[in-house]
């Protein structure tokens, strides 16, 4: 079985503009790839297709999750068969506590009948917390309310940790992030690292591979992969920015 997800020419429309147009792409598991483009390039549209958003329209194309074709299940059972996004502007949930939320996260996860025990739930939960330099209150605010930028992302992280995703995509976690709270995340996301889990990182910004080190970069534009290369790619581009890509490649791409 080919332990990877796997995006085959896929096209995605918003209503009826087209903003994904035909973009392949393989992230094998154990891996870190790195997605940077411009602005509406699609970075984000193709991220909230993968897992289900109902506002985006997937008109052709495949992905699948270790030989899985997913794009026939409703967005939980996406997520239930191993795919977790991280949003770029995570949802407040007023009168829902972290810790319930996460808890009916993994309850669904389990068989009919099958309960969570909790003395175990909450030891993983704290150890997690801990982790990511969360304090015990945490478990008690409601999901996002009132958060700042970085707790919300360090949140979104706890969730990625507890759940334990075989491939998770980051849509631009390190936005609104200040360099401490960058370095909490990023110890999250390598600590999470390792060959059960592929990692697709979304991002404008070079200084966040500074910190979690990818295998892959590509460069997305106007809905397409149009060039790919290791780390050193996001170097060169925090340098020179898109415009030395070539005619020629985005032709082929």
């Amino acid at each position: 079985m080919n332990q990877s997800l796997v995006i085959k020419d896929l096209h995605v429309s918003i209503g009826d503009k087209p903003i994904v147009k035909g973009l392949n792409l393989e992230v094998p598991k154990g891996e870190v790839h790195a997605i940077m483009g411009l602005n509406g390039s699609g970075k984000s549209t193709l991220a909230k297709a993968i897992a289900g958003h109902p506002d985006y329209t997937i008109t052709s194309g495949t992905v699948r999750l270790d030989g899985e074709d997913i794009l026939g299940l409703e967005a939980d059972a996406r997520s239930r068969a191993g795919l977790f996004l991280a949003f770029q502007y995570p949802s407040e949930i007023p009168g829902v506590s972290n810790a319930n939320f996460i808890r009916a996260a993994l309850q669904a996860r389990l068989g009919e009948g099958e309960e969570l025990e909790a003395v175990d739930y909450y030891h993983r939960l704290y150890e997690k917390m801990d982790m990511l330099e969360i304090r015990r209150d945490f478990t008690a605010r409601s999901v996002n309310e009132g958060f700042s930028g970085g707790e919300k992302k360090r949140n979104e992280i706890l969730q990625m940790a507890m759940l334990e995703p075989s491939y998770a995509i980051l849509d631009e976690t390190d936005s609104g992030l200040d360099i401490d709270a960058l370095k909490i995340v990023a110890h999250g996301v390598n600590t999470l690292k390792g060959p059960n889990l592929g990692v697709l990182l979304i991002t404008h910004y070079q200084r966040l591979l500074n910190y979690i080190v990818p295998d892959q970069v590509h460069v997305m534009m106007d809905g397409r992969i149009v060039h790919s290369g290791d780390k050193s790619l996001a170097l060169e581009l925090d340098e020179k920015g898109y415009d030395w890509i070539t005619p020629a490649e985005l032709a082929a791409a």
